[in-house]
C-alpha cells in the first residue's frame, strides 16, 4: 500500500493516490502527531495533548483507541499499537514534512558550501511542497501548536535562503517583488530587510536602500521597541559608504555566525569535562548527536534542534548528554552553556523559567545589572542572542518543561540538550532520547573499569548474579564495583552475600556519599510533590509481589476512577519508576519495588 500524509498546509491523507478522509478534527489531529513522531511511540497522554485543547474528558482512552482504530482501518499495519501508545509507520517520501526538511538542509548545505546554482533548485522545490501555513484548519491551543509554528517559521528562513541563493547569482531586479511581498507579511525579518537594501543597492538605487532601511528601523521599533541588529547596521554604514564588497556576489551568507578572529574571547565555554571512563550508551549518545545534526535517522520530523535525555535517577543521562555536546563542539563555535538546576533544588527553593534565562543571559556576558527585569524582555533579549549565533545550551536537573521551554532556538542555528529524571512529554518540538537499563556487556564493562576484568573473571556465576542485582543501573554498578576495588581481598561472592544478606539491597548499594536510596528519594519525592496520587500507586505497587498489575486493579485498590488511576501509572513511567509490560500492565523495577515497599509500611513517607 502506498501512502502520502500531508501537512503542510490542510492534513492530507492518500493512499494509493486517491485523497481519503480519515475523519474528524480530532483524527486529522491524532495523524498529525503520529506522523510528526513517525516510527517511533507516541504516549496516549501525548495523543490527548493534541487532540484537546483543554482538560480532556474522562473517556479519552475510549476516544483515542477508536480514533486510532479507525486509522488503522485505513492504513492496515501501518498503525502499530505500543504500550500506553500507538506508532504510524511511515517510509522515506510518504511524508512531506520529511521531505520538506531534507530539501531544505540540502539546499542549504549547497548555498553554505558557495554553490548557489545546486542550492536554488533544492530551496525551491522544498517551497513547493508548502500548500498554506502548517497543519491549516487544525484546533488551536494544543500541544502541536510548537511543532506547527516552528514548520511555519523554517518555510520562512527557507524563503529567505531561496533569496540568498538568487542574489548570489544576480538576480536583483527579479527578487524586489518578492521581497516587499515577504516583508508586508513579516515586517520583523531582519534578514529579508537586509536582503531587501542589497537587491535595491545592486540594482542601481542606493537611496532605495537607504528607506529600505529606514522602514527595517521603523518597524522594529514599532513594535518590538529595539533597534536593528549589529548585521543590518553593518550594511547600512556599507550602503552610505559605497563599499565595494556590495557591488558583486558574495559567496558568503548576509547573515553569518559570529565566528573569526577573536570573537570567541568572551564566548561560553562551560561545558563539564567529558567522562574519561564512559561505557556504553554508544547507541543512546549517537542518537543525541544526530537528533541535534537534525539527522532523520530517528524518524523525528519537527524542524527544532531540542532534545530531552531522561531516565532515573543514577541512570547515566548527564553522561550521555555530556559526551553528546563534547562530540558536537565544532557544530556550535559561538560558545556551549550549561546550567545545572541541582543546587537550587537542593537547596529548597523553585527555579523558575525567568531564572534560567537571566542564567543564560549572563552566560553570554549580559552583566546582572543589565538582565531586564520583565519576563517578556528577558526571554526577547534571549532569542536575540541566540538567532545571531550557534550556541548549544544544557541544563541539567530539569524538573518541568516550563523551566526550559523560553530557551527553545527559534532556528537550528543553536540546540538545546534537557536532562531531566522525567520524560517532559510537553516540551515543544522535543526529540527524546530515554535511557533504559544497560545491557549486560555494558554492565560487566563498568563493573570490570573498577575492580578489574581478571577479578569478575575469577567467578562468572558470582560476577553475573553481581550485575544482575543492579538492574542495569550505572549508578548502582559504579557502587559495587568502587566498593569491590576498595577490598581487594574480597572475592566478588563476598559482596553478593552481603547483597544478598537481610533481603533489602538498599542498603548494601552505598558508597563514600553514592547511594541509591537517595537517588529513588528524591525520584519519589518529586513524584509526590506532582501529583499524589502517583505516590499512592508507587506505595500500593510496592506492597505487593513484584509482578505486573494493570490500571483497573489500581483503581479498584486506590477506589478511584480508572482514568485516574491510568494516569497516575503513566506518571510513574514518566518518572522512571515503572515499566510497562507487553501485556499492557505496570511493574516496578527491582530496585524501586524495594524503595516502594519500604515507603508502602513507612507513614513519613506515605504521609
Amino acid at each position: 500500500m502506498d501512502i502520502s500524509i500531508k501537512l503542510l498546509g490542510a492534513v492530507e491523507l492518500h493512499r494509493d493516490g486517491e485523497l481519503v478522509n480519515p475523519g474528524g478534527g480530532k483524527r486529522h489531529a491524532v495523524l498529525a502527531a503520529l506522523a510528526l513522531d513517525a516510527n517511533r511511540p507516541v504516549s496516549l497522554r501525548r495523543l490527548a495533548a493534541v487532540a484537546w485543547a483543554g482538560v480532556p474528558p474522562r473517556s479519552m482512552v475510549a476516544n483515542l483507541r477508536t480514533h486510532a482504530a479507525a486509522l488503522r482501518r485505513i492504513l492496515g499495519d501501518r498503525i502499530v499499537a505500543r504500550s500506553g501508545g500507538y506508532e504510524l509507520r511511515v517510509a522515506s517520501g510518504e511524508f512531506d514534512v520529511e521531505e520538506f526538511l531534507r530539501l531544505a538542509d540540502q539546499g542549504r548545505a549547497a548555498l553554505s558550501a558557495g554553490e548557489a546554482a545546486q542550492a536554488l533548485p533544492l530551496l525551491t522545490a522544498a517551497l513547493r511542497l508548502w500548500r498554506g501555513p502548517a497543519g491549516d484548519g487544525l484546533q488551536r491551543g494544543t500541544a502541536l501548536d510548537g511543532q506547527l509554528t516552528r514548520l511555519d517559521e523554517e518555510r520562512l528562513r527557507v524563503v529567505e535562503d531561496q533569496v540568498e541563493a538568487r542574489l548570489a547569482q544576480a538576480e536583483h531586479t527579479a527578487v524586489l517583488g518578492l521581497l516587499r511581498q515577504h516583508l508586508a507579511l513579516y515586517p520583523l525579518r531582519e534578514r529579508a530587510w537586509g536582503q531587501l537594501m542589497l537587491a535595491l543597492y545592486r540594482s542601481g538605487d542606493a537611496a532605495a536602500a537607504l528607506r529600505a532601511y529606514q522602514e527595517a528601523r521603523d518597524a522594529l521599533d514599532d513594535q518590538l521597541g529595539m533597534e536593528p541588529g549589529p548585521n543590518l547596521d553593518r550594511l547600512h554604514r556599507a550602503v552610505l559608504d559605497r563599499a565595494p564588497e556590495l557591488d558583486l556576489p558574495h559567496p558568503h551568507p548576509l547573515f553569518p555566525a559570529i565566528t573569526g578572529g577573536d570573537a570567541s574571547a568572551g564566548l561560553p565555554r562551560e561545558l563539564p569535562p567529558d567522562i574519561a571512563a564512559f561505557v556504553g550508551r554508544t547507541e543512546e549518545v549517537a542518537r543525541v548527536v544526530a537528533a541535534v545534526r537534525g539527522a532523520t535517522a530517528d524518524g523525528s520530523a519537527d524542524g527544532s534542534a531540542v532534545v530531552v535525555v531522561s531516565g532515573p535517577g543514577g541512570g547515566g543521562k548527564s553522561a550521555v548528554a555530556i559526551r553528546a555536546a563534547h562530540q558536537l563542539l565544532a557544530d556550535f563555535p559561538d560558545g556551549q552553556i550549561f546550567i545545572d538546576l541541582a543546587e537550587s533544588r537542593h537547596r529548597r527553593t523553585e527555579v523558575s523559567e525567568v531564572d534560567v534565562v537571566a542564567r543564560a543571559l549572563r552566560a553570554f556576558g549580559v552583566p546582572a545589572g543589565a538582565v531586564p527585569a520583565s519576563p517578556e524582555e528577558r526571554v526577547g533579549r534571549y532569542r536575540s542572542l541566540v538567532a545571531a549565533r550557534r550556541t548549544l545550551v544544557v541544563v541539567d536537573n530539569v524538573t518541568d518543561a516550563k523551566q526550559v521551554q523560553p530557551l527553545i532556538p527559534a532556528g537550528r542555528a543553536s540546540a538545546l540538550i534537557t536532562i531531566a529524571r522525567r520524560r517532559l512529554t510537553t516540551l515543544d518540538g522535543a526529540r527524546h532520547v530515554p535511557l533504559g537499563p544497560l545491557s549486560q556487556a555494558d554492565a560487566y564493562e563498568v563493573v570490570a573499569a573498577l575492580a578489574g576484568t581478571e577479578r569478575l573473571a575469577a567467578d562468572p556465576a558470582a560476577a553475573a548474579e553481581l550485575i544482575g542485582l543492579c538492574d542495569g543501573l550505572p549508578l548502582a554498578l559504579r557502587i559495587v564495583g568502587a566498593r569491590l576495588a576498595g577490598r581487594p581481598l574480597w572475592p566478588v561472592r563476598t559482596l553478593v552475600e552481603q547483597l544478598r544478606a537481610g533481603g533489602n539491597h538498599l542498603d548494601a548499594l552505598v558508597h563514600e556519599g553514592l547511594s541509591i536510596r537517595v537517588r529513588l528519594t528524591e525520584d519519589y519525592e518529586l513524584l509526590r510533590a506532582d501529583n499524589e496520587l502517583s505516590g499512592r500507586a508507587f506505595r500500593f505497587l510496592g506492597g505487593l509481589p513484584p509482578a505486573p498489575v494493570t490500571s483497573q486493579q489500581v483503581a479498584a485498590a486506590l477506589a478511584v476512577p480508572a482514568h485516574e488511576a491510568w494516569e497516575a501509572l503513566e506518571r510513574l513511567v514518566d518518572a522512571h519508576l515503572a515499566r510497562p509490560t507487553e501485556c499492557g500492565g505496570y511493574r516496578l523495577p527491582p530496585l524501586a519495588h524495594e524503595y516502594a515497599a519500604e515507603a508502602a509500611l513507612s507513614p513519613a513517607r506515605g504521609a
